[in-house]
């Protein structure tokens, strides 16, 4: 049976193709998943941005070194299983059974199950022994206190931005804001940003909270200030003319470099932390050396993870992470203004297209793309 994956140039994200081959006979300790829906956003532009400095190529490997596979958030059925009934390749997997987690953009993935227990089960392929532990794990839908069949769209999209959005809302409270009283965001309109938004704001039910100033471009200004999120929203060019604060954040999803210098040299010692998340502007990434005031610090949200497992142990943290999902859910979702237009596409010519979209960011700010294969 053949099987069907989207794969890039590794040195330039524009060469794209699909490559076809025939599904490998299952071995021993082995599941094959059938990938039925998959989400495509700015998050996987930045997965691939930073492939190989941050291993997201090493995921799902191909055979040829030169292209890499864009690892994507969506849900897979189980197809076949040559899983044993006890041990550490585990067991109760059945056929048809639904799971939510890391994916290739293909149609069919083939996995180690290891620690399989009521909640899913971790990938224990040799080849992802040393990656992030938090994106090994495949999540048992009907297990899920989180998951809802009507809304498998919204959770592909924006659980894993949502919980990035979370982890970095907990790391700049941890840091007391780093004694800053204002969040400056790039690429406010992309939904992990407004998702951190989000977050922040809610600290304004419980107590003081930092002010939040955007930076988009001219075409998403109405987008983002709709939201409602941000005290304040500029587009790009105006960052010469931000109001001067007692102390500012930055924190970067877009990686433009030039954006990241007028920053810098704008605020200079006024500026707290530097913090560099994603790379929307996959362009114009660049050297984040010698500018004015702190040099740009990479939040790697896994390191947060392993820091709050050990403060709060797994329960806590998916207590709290998901009393705030379910409260973000309730805004996107609302039945008037909601946040999010899902556009589902199904086969190559829809996935190539929402790719390149979503490459040159033309894709709307409210839009967001559930594709298969």
């Amino acid at each position: 049976m053949p099987t069907t994956r989207f794969t890039v140039a590794r040195g330039d994200l524009r060469h794209t193709r699909f490559e076809t081959s025939d599904i490998s006979a299952l071995q021993p300790g082995e599941v094959r998943l059938k990938i039925t829906s998959f989400a495509l956003t700015a998050n996987n532009i930045t997965y691939a941005a930073f492939g190989d400095s941050m291993r997201y190529w090493d995921f799902f490997p191909c055979a040829d070194d030169s292209r890499g596979c864009i690892p994507v958030w969506g849900f897979g059925d189980v197809e076949a299983s040559r899983l044993g009934s006890s041990g550490s390749s585990g067991g109760g997997l059945t056929e048809g059974e639904r799971f939510y987690g890391f994916f290739p953009m293909a149609d069919h993935v083939t996995l180690s199950p290891a620690r399989v227990n009521e909640a899913g089960f971790t990938d224990g392929a040799p080849h992802r022994a040393g990656l992030a532990a938090v994106y090994n794990h495949y999540t048992r839908c009907s297990t899920d206190p989180g998951y809802r069949a009507d809304q498998e769209a919204q959770i592909a999209l924006l659980r894993p931005l949502f919980t990035t959005a979370f982890l970095i809302d907990d790391f700049l409270d941890d840091a007391g804001f780093f004694g800053a009283d204002t969040v400056l965001m790039s690429s406010a309109s992309s939904k992990t940003a407004w998702a951190t938004a989000f977050c922040l704001s809610q600290r304004r039910l419980t107590g003081p909270a930092p002010r939040l100033v955007g930076l988009t471009s001219p075409g998403n200004l109405a987008y983002t200030r709709a939201l409602g999120l941000y005290d304040e929203v500029h587009s790009y060019d105006e960052v010469g003319q931000l109001a001067t604060v007692s102390g500012a954040v930055y924190v970067d999803y877009s990686g433009s470099s030039g954006l990241r210098s007028a920053v810098h040299h704008h605020l200079a010692d006024q500026l707290r932390h530097s913090c560099a998340v994603g790379g929307t502007h996959w362009e114009t990434l660049g050297s984040a050396s010698g500018l004015p005031g702190p040099r740009p610090t990479l939040f790697f949200a896994p390191a947060q993870v392993k820091k709050r497992m050990s403060d709060w142990g797994q329960t806590g943290l998916s207590e709290r992470l998901a009393i705030s999902w379910h409260g973000f859910m309730r805004r996107v979702n609302d039945p008037v203004t909601p946040w999010l237009k899902v556009v589902r596409g199904c086969g190559e010519v829809a996935v190539r297209l929402a790719y390149v979209d979503q490459l040159n960011g033309r894709v709307p700010a409210a839009e967001g793309h559930l594709l298969s294969l």
